[in-house]
Order: C-alpha cells, then sequence, then structure tokens
C-alpha cells in the first residue's frame, strides 16, 4: 500500500476515544477496510463522530466510517491483520489457512458496535501517489478508480472544425494521451487512447455531454483495448505536450468537466492584459480577465460567457505562442475573478 495502514496505526488513531478491543483489516475490490469493536457503545459513537472524514496521514487515507451490525467479531489470530487485545495470547496465524477469511465478504460492514474504518488506497492503480495526494485519499463522485479501459470512443464532433491536435489539448487535461486516429468512414467520430484506465475514465466522466463547436460530445469507453499505430494515427506518446509526465498530482486536483474560466500559465514576465485579450477574443465573448503572479511566474485567468467558449479557447489555443512562449491552458474552477 501507499502508505501503511496496520493494527498498531488504526489502533493509534482509534484508541483515544475508548478501549478498543479488537480490530480486522481486510482487502475488498473498493479498497482497504477495517472491523473495529470498541468496549462500549458511547466509545465507537464518540470515535465516529470526531474521526469521520479525517485523514490517517496529511492528505491521504480519508477514513469513511459507518455503523454495522454485527454483534461480536471473532479474531482468530494476532499478527498485523488483526488483532484481539482482550485476548494477548492467541497465536501469530496458521500456516495455509486465511487470516479472518470471510470479513473479505462482510457486506460492505465497516465497523463493529457502531464504528468502523474504510481507508481508502490505490495499490493497483498507476500514478497511485499522486492520485491519493491530488484528491486526499478520495476519489472524484462518480470515479470508480478500478476501470482498466485505456481508449475513448468519441462522438458527434463537428468534423469541420476538429482535429487530432484539438482532441489532444482536450483530452491531456485529464492524463497523458498515447495516440489518436479520426475515423475515416465517421468522420464526426474519433478514438483516443489514454495513458492508462483512470485516465480514461477521468476523460469519460468529465467531458460526457460538453459541447465543442456547436455539438454536444459524446464520450465513451471503446471495445478496442488500444489503437493499432498506422498511417491514420496521430503518435503523442513521447509529446512533450502531456501534463502528466510531471506535476501530476497538481494536474489530477485540477481534473474537472468545462468551466467558463480558463486558467493560462507558462506566459512570458512582460505580457499585458490586452495581449492575453487579444489572443483570444476571436474565440467569443471575455467576460473579465485577471493577470497575477505566482512563485515568480505570470498566469492568467479568463472569464468567457459560455462553457463551450471556453472549451473552445482551451482546444484551439493550448500550446499556442504569446510574445516567444509555448502557453498552458486548463480549466478552472473559481466561479468568479
Amino acid at each position: 500500500m501507499l502508505y501503511p495502514i496496520t493494527v498498531e496505526v488504526l489502533h493509534q488513531v482509534f484508541f483515544p476515544h475508548g478501549f478498543v478491543e479488537k480490530i480486522v483489516t481486510f482487502q475488498k475490490s473498493a479498497g482497504f477496510q477495517a472491523l473495529i469493536q470498541y468496549q462500549s457503545r458511547q466509545s465507537a459513537v464518540a470515535a465516529r463522530t470526531a474521526l469521520q472524514g479525517r485523514n490517517i496521514y496529511d492528505g491521504c487515507c480519508q477514513l469513511d466510517i459507518q455503523f454495522s451490525n454485527l454483534d461480536e467479531l471473532q479474531v482468530n489470530y494476532n499478527n498485523e491483520r488483526s488483532r484481539d487485545f482482550t485476548n494477548p495470547n492467541l497465536p501469530s496465524e496458521q500456516k495455509g489457512r486465511s487470516p479472518q477469511s470471510g470479513y473479505g465478504d462482510a457486506g460492505g460492514m465497516y465497523g463493529l458496535q457502531g464504528t468502523g474504518a474504510r481507508a481508502v488506497g490505490f495499490p493497483q492503480m498507476p500514478n497511485a501517489a499522486a492520485i491519493a495526494a491530488a484528491f486526499g485519499g478520495g476519489l472524484p463522485p462518480g470515479i470508480s478508480g478500478t476501470n482498466d479501459r485505456c481508449t475513448v470512443l468519441v462522438s458527434n464532433l463537428n468534423p469541420d472544425k476538429i482535429d487530432e491536435d484539438k482532441l489532444f489539448n482536450l483530452f491531456s487535461i485529464y492524463g497523458n494521451i498515447v495516440r489518436i486516429k479520426l475515423l475515416r468512414n465517421k468522420p464526426d467520430h474519433a478514438l483516443v487512447q489514454m495513458g492508462d484506465g483512470f485516465q480514461a475514465e477521468l476523460a469519460v466522466h468529465f467531458l460526457k455531454g460538453a459541447l465543442l463547436f456547436g455539438k454536444r460530445l459524446e464520450v465513451n469507453f471503446s471495445k478496442h483495448p488500444n489503437i493499432t499505430q498506422g498511417a491514420d494515427t496521430h503518435e503523442y506518446v513521447n509529446s512533450n505536450l502531456n501534463r502528466f509526465n510531471r506535476n501530476a498530482a497538481k494536474n489530477y486536483r485540477y481534473c474537472c468537466s468545462p468551466t467558463k474560466m480558463i486558467h493560462l500559465s507558462s506566459l512570458p514576465q512582460e505580457v499585458t492584459e490586452e495581449e492575453i485579450v487579444s489572443h483570444l477574443e476571436e474565440i467569443g465573448t471575455i467576460v473579465s480577465t485577471k493577470l497575477f503572479e505566482m512563485n515568480g511566474k505570470k498566469q492568467a485567468l479568463v472569464m468567457f460567457e459560455t462553457e463551450e467558449q471556453a472549451t473552445e479557447a482551451l482546444v484551439c489555443k493550448h500550446a499556442t505562442s504569446i510574445g516567444g512562449s509555448i502557453i498552458r491552458i486548463s480549466f478552472s474552477q473559481l466561479q468568479a475573478i
């Protein structure tokens, strides 16, 4: 796991709220889970009140605590996965047997006598540490984190205005792009192969129904596991414009559906608001702008009249040049400047 969640760690977290009698931990498809039994119901209620939504580690492993219908935990071994604090004489483990078999199918019960904890981790995900850091140990609502399909089918595109580089600019907000293929027999369709299944899931979740060039996009997982390289594919796997090769945690944190506000970075130090407006105003109506400096680097926020205009500004103007600098554009989740 990214961060060690052991019986000892859980005991340190929960014992300040009352005497912990037993702890059992197990792994399910949804992640690492635990059952924790207190000596009294009052202690369990107090622990849930104090700890629900808190992180075990700074920025990671957020606790999701629910009451359980179980009446008593059966602990067979005292080891790093289970512990009976009322019976220190239990063996550490019997060879050939899975410790606490059965709790892994405990019907989603995360606690006992009022309290349990589910510490969310991402041991199977690429970039797991970055994902955990970006989302505080959890995942955005609607994201399962279990998808393993990397290729996305995009339909209802405007074939007169779209091309591979514009699709790259849009989809690269949600992950690295391997390759893109516009379908010749269906000119309003395209295949986009993302770096991994989690990034593909982010793209499907956040871009489904987005407006672009007068069309509402349909974004779904493709039946094809990958795009075969050929004369009609555009390769991006080695592109230095892929955003997630560095600062992955920051880029995951910025993932969202299209908004009216875009954020510009990598601007020249001497840039003015007038230059930024001049560079973008052909796309649509600019409502407001703000030029500022962060960590010694010029950045800007630009609000358009509609989300569609902001999306088209990102698609058409990301990786273009202002004053000799190649600018970067992403959506901002701010509601106003």
